[in-house]
């Protein structure tokens, strides 16, 4: 774990080292103080209700498991959001369902599987835009040629991982039992005791996408992921407007999709990859001048992960919570946790 740490650590600072030497840092500091203050005030607007919006939807996810109360949907899903922003490898997509199941009485397994599902829906969501983008509303001459057909490639591919990824989620919780028996056969090599734990474990999973086969559920669910992005786009408009840079709002979906691509690798908050992803994205498409595109890939970055991780915090410690029982949380989760057993305790935050 503690080697994990540090090779993550060195990770970000290699990336924020090399984002940061494409930058004059005295013209960043200019750039930033031309900033315009209005418009990234209404950038953390839109990131506050990006995760009113988050919660929303993952209560439509999780009706098929149980109820849940939408304060407990939005606080966990801050607790999560700021794990990610402070603990590395993505502890927060596992920490955030955790939290909910033992809070709510669902089944932690089944509502680990919702944030796979959501993970789904979100990438749906942003190359449904950026296909919008691409084929439908870019200039030709805005985006240079070479780039063009690989774009094209990527997202055909992206996409089509996407609709296996629902086929296969569909299937999933069609047949929860089948699919537990599949791995129990599967398993046979294995002691008896541990192969129908693992086949259980696999049931138990796949009961988590039964959004999928409650058509209502799963459209709400849907719906609301485009919403939510084209508000994730605006929040990066408005910053790189902020800024000066000329971009059109569409090209959003564009820098959306490179962005994703940043946030993926395993450094918190997407330190350093996050931020090369916003300045590759708004020089290359959009001409933006160097120093610009740092300040605006920084101010971004702090505006989606701060606010966040403090109010985070604070929820931690309303629930009698801390970054290092998070850390220690993150680091114990295991296979028997997201089990349904009755030895893990309940979490019941202080004040309820």
């Amino acid at each position: 774990m503690r080697l994990r740490t540090v090779a993550v650590s060195v990770l970000a600072i290699a990336l924020l080292a090399w984002f940061l030497r494409h930058a004059n840092l005295a013209g960043v500091w200019v750039e930033l103080q031309r900033a315009r203050v209005d418009l990234l005030v209404a950038a953390f607007l839109a990131v506050v209700l990006t995760y009113v919006i988050r919660a929303w939807r993952w209560q439509y996810m999780l009706h098929p498991i149980g109820p849940t109360r939408f304060r407990t949907a939005f606080r966990t899903t801050v607790i999560g959001f700021a794990a990610l922003g402070i603990l590395p490898a993505r502890a927060g997509d596992v920490l955030r369902p955790y939290l909910l199941a033992r809070q709510e009485g669902l089944s932690p397994t089944a509502t680990f599987a919702t944030i796979i599902m959501e993970r789904v829906l979100d990438l749906i969501a942003v190359l449904v835009l950026l296909a919008v983008f691409v084929w439908g509303i870019a200039d030709p001459a805005m985006l240079p040629a070479a780039w063009i057909r690989p774009i094209e490639i990527s997202a055909a591919i992206a996409g089509a991982s996407a609709v296996a990824l629902m086929i296969l989620m569909w299937v999933l919780a069609s047949h929860p039992e089948r699919i537990g028996r599949l791995v129990f056969a599967a398993a046979r090599v294995l002691p008896h005791r541990m192969a129908d734990r693992l086949a259980s474990l696999a049931q138990t999973f796949s009961r988590g996408f039964a959004v999928a086969r409650d058509p209502r559920a799963l459209a709400a669910a849907f719906a609301w992921s485009f919403p939510l992005w084209l508000v994730i786009a605006g929040e990066a408009w408005l910053v790189t407007i902020a800024f000066g840079i000329d971009m059109p709002f569409a090209g959003t979906f564009l820098l959306q999709g490179l962005l994703l691509i940043g946030v993926a690798v395993p450094t918190p908050g997407g330190v350093g990859s996050f931020h090369e992803a916003f300045r590759i994205g708004v020089t290359t498409f959009f001409r933006a001048p160097q120093d610009a595109a740092v300040a605006a890939a920084i101010v971004t970055h702090a505006i989606s992960y701060v606010p966040v991780v403090l109010t985070g915090i604070l929820f931690m410690a309303q629930d009698g919570l801390s970054v290092g029982r998070l850390q220690e949380m993150a680091g114990t989760v295991s296979d028997k946790e997201l089990s349904d057993s009755d030895e893990m305790p309940v979490l019941r935050p202080s004040g309820r």
